[in-house]
């Protein structure tokens, strides 16, 4: 497929990039299957960001490191001109992977207590990889275009902390507020060789919300001495599950989901505590408060529907800081497709609609200086497997991009995006 879209017509600038990704490409894949095979987890990244900092700086960066958390800024200063931002996240999760491949992860690390293997398992080796192909690129054509182009080595992502990290320890004030800030993100459900977009509020809101949920405790012989949380807990569990389905519009979207509940230790003892674990998820402030209210008056509706006292009524916990909801600015969404399609064929340009998972990369349009910024989804994935219905998603096990296009297809798209977006602001 990527073949095909060098050819008879490719206009020159095209050409020139295509060719440069082609003759990067061994060294690339050589970096991708290194990264994939020594991750780090989240505030662990340590190795992995000296890697790219020492990438950079042999690429003509000029780079600061250890901000906030093992975070990077490299600065390539080509003249007068806009500052673009282009982010690429660094951390990996602990998994166990299970994806055969000759590079597969082979570390383990110690995640709450316990061994356990850890895996790029959200594709985040992509997203270094491409990053650097990318930087690689705007440095070789660099006659094509002038500016000022801020790359950013992300720590945390995956426990929605890095982009706060690096803000708060001054990201714009030392560096600069950038004209736009650009994003990627691997998915699993996209062919590879194609990227996929949207307009407005493409990832949601994430919280995580904890209900502690009280009683009274008892042999498990004689529940009528108890006010048991157990089964205070899963009327609350059911409950919960009303606010999306009875609380709001039908046009209006959201998630409230229990992942975990903990409570108990033995067959025939009735505990005096249990605690629900809740992952929140919404595009519209308005929604968020009205599902923050609901989980309240839920929790202590049935609380005192069970008897429980007011001294024993449940303690709900808001998380003081969660990652927003991740908007697109519609105007620089219509440049990158008209670059995109430029780069790579306006047919492997779909519309991604909006998801409601979360992406840290947000918070860097959400500070007072509304930066406008774009995370666009790059497919990974091989026809076969999408054709067969066995798609392993991200954070699986089992999921791996496609190497090759998927790089290809990342660097092409992201130099020729650049380079319209430096030249836009001439």
């Amino acid at each position: 497929m990527l073949a095909m879209i060098v050819g008879a017509g490719t206009p020159p600038l095209q050409q020139q990039i295509n060719k440069l990704v082609a003759e990067d490409l061994d060294y690339l894949l050589a970096f991708y299957k290194t990264r994939h095979q020594n991750p780090e987890i989240s505030l662990q990244e340590k190795e992995t960001a000296a890697t790219l900092a020492n990438e950079l700086r042999k690429t003509g960066f000029e780079v600061t490191e250890n901000f906030g958390g093992y975070g990077i800024v490299g600065i390539y200063k080509n003249g007068r001109g806009p500052t673009i931002l282009y982010r690429t996240d660094m951390d990996a999760l602990p998994i166990n992977e299970q994806t055969g491949l000759p590079y597969k992860s082979q570390l383990t690390t110690l995640y709450n207590g316990q061994e356990t293997g850890t895996m790029h398992a959200c594709g985040h080796d992509m997203h270094m990889t491409s990053w650097l192909g990318t930087a690689r690129a705007m440095v070789k054509l660099k006659d094509k275009w002038h500016g000022t182009l801020m790359l950013i080595g992300q720590p945390a992502e995956e426990i929605g902390a890095g982009a706060r990290m690096m803000l708060e320890a001054g990201l714009y004030q030392k560096f600069g507020v950038p004209d736009y800030g650009l994003g990627l993100h691997c998915s699993p459900t996209i062919e590879t060789g194609k990227i996929g977009i949207g307009k407005g509020y493409t990832m949601a809101t994430t919280e995580s919300v904890d209900i502690i949920v009280k009683g009274v405790g008892a042999h498990g012989a004689a529940p009528h001495m108890s006010i048991d949380p157990v089964v205070t807990a899963s009327m609350m569990v059911m409950e919960l599950q009303t606010i999306v389905s009875r609380n709001l519009k039908p046009t209006q979207s959201a998630v409230v989901t229990v992942g975990a509940i903990q409570g108990g230790i033995k067959h025939n003892i009735i505990p005096d505590k249990v605690t629900l674990k809740l992952t929140v998820r919404t595009f519209d402030e308005e929604v968020r408060q009205m599902v923050h209210k609901r989980i309240e008056e839920i929790a202590y509706g049935v609380a005192k529907a069970s008897g429980v006292p007011d001294d024993l009524l449940p303690e709900i916990k808001f998380p003081e800081e969660f990652t927003p909801a991740n908007y697109n600015n519609e105007q620089l969404v219509d440049d990158i497709t008209a670059a995109a399609s430029r780069a790579i064929g306006s047919e492997n340009v779909e519309y991604a609609e909006p998801q409601m998972v979360g992406e840290d990369f947000a918070m860097y349009g959400h500070t007072p200086e509304k930066v406008p910024t774009v995370l666009y989804w790059l497919g990974t994935a091989p026809i076969e497997r999408l054709q067969s219905g066995n798609i392993p998603g991200l954070h699986s096990p089992y999921y791996y991009p496609v190497p090759e296009t998927s790089l290809q297809t990342a660097i092409r798209v992201n130099t020729r995006t650049l380079i319209e977006l430096f030249g836009k602001k001439q």
